[in-house]
């Protein structure tokens, strides 16, 4: 079979049978795509031509070229996936030659976070007005719940359950799941909603379901959410960078460093596998490690004259 083709039936398979997102499955598509682009730069264009030398000069390729060693192993996964889809479903091969094939070794990186004192900060927005009351229940919600930004800006009123104090989202792979609003954030959505309702009443769009809406009356982006952040960031005075996901790191540290249950902070995460949600572990033993060296007389290293006349 053309590999073409193959890589055809793969994302039909991945939207059509997984029921994947159409985000996820763009992303399997892009990523294919270059794979197939480098073996027919090779002349190779049949799926029983693909051997593992190939694939290991194609990530060689990728690392030489500057690309991040996450982009790679991104890449490399998704044609794991496809060559596992072959040998499982299609039956067009009796083994994956991608297994062979090592992930690219990944500096760890720890995920920006804001210390607790930053995040209150952050979050203490004293305004009447619908943007100011927006921008309160937005950000109270995301540190209150560490859903995905896109969970939020998916999100519509009737995901709403007040009496439960809860706001059911849906997440990666069609999975449902409530998360859970502090007070902070339950009366910051008990300011702003009666705010969203006169804005869309005004402009004759009450019809909207969107919980988190624009000034044009229409459902809040991740890139606009990620403004206001800046916005606010900027406003607070905070020398710190922070992506909307950064509040899903600081939820999910904060929790940690106050005693949490991992395993509950990863049901809290939605996140299927445990060892996703232990990195949090290791920012709060570094934020600790930051905090020591800041604050104790004898925490920083000295300078090298100092440490050689202590010798």
């Amino acid at each position: 079979m053309k590999l073409s083709d193959a890589v055809d039936r793969y994302i039909d398979y991945l939207s059509a049978v997984r029921r994947l997102s159409p985000a996820t499955v763009g992303a399997y598509a892009t990523d294919l795509r270059s794979f197939l682009q480098f073996l027919q730069s090779a002349d190779i264009a049949n799926v029983q031509d693909v051997q593992v030398a190939e694939i290991r000069r194609w990530v060689r390729t990728m690392g030489s070229e500057g690309m991040a060693a996450t982009s790679v192993n991104r890449r490399l996964s998704a044609v794991k996936g496809f060559f596992s889809y072959l040998v499982t479903q299609e039956e067009l091969l009796t083994a994956n030659p991608a297994v062979a094939v090592r992930s690219v070794k990944t500096p760890r990186r720890l995920p920006p976070t804001l210390f607790e004192g930053e995040m209150e900060s952050l979050l203490s927005i004293e305004s009447r007005s619908f943007a100011g009351a927006r921008t309160r229940a937005l950000l109270e919600l995301l540190y209150s719940t560490g859903a995905r930004i896109s969970e939020v800006c998916n999100a519509d009123v009737d995901d709403l359950v007040f009496r439960r104090r809860a706001l059911l989202v849906h997440g990666k792979g069609s999975r449902d799941r409530f998360v859970f609003l502090g007070d902070a954030a339950f009366q910051a959505l008990r300011d702003y909603l009666p705010l969203r309702h006169e804005f869309l009443l005004q402009r004759g769009l009450v019809k909207r379901q969107a919980l988190f809406i624009n000034l044009r009356g229409g459902r809040l982006t991740p890139r606009g959410v990620a403004g206001i952040i800046a916005k606010r960031i900027t406003d607070t005075g905070l020398q710190k960078y922070l992506t909307p996901h950064g509040f899903r790191h600081s939820f999910a540290t904060h929790l940690l460093n106050h005693g949490a249950d991992i395993r509950v902070v990863q049901e809290l995460l939605g996140h299927r596998r445990l060892s996703t949600t232990q990195v949090y572990t290791h920012v709060g033993m570094d934020r600790l490690r930051q905090v020591y060296r800041e604050a104790h007389p004898h925490g920083r290293r000295r300078e090298s004259n100092e440490g050689e006349d202590s010798r």
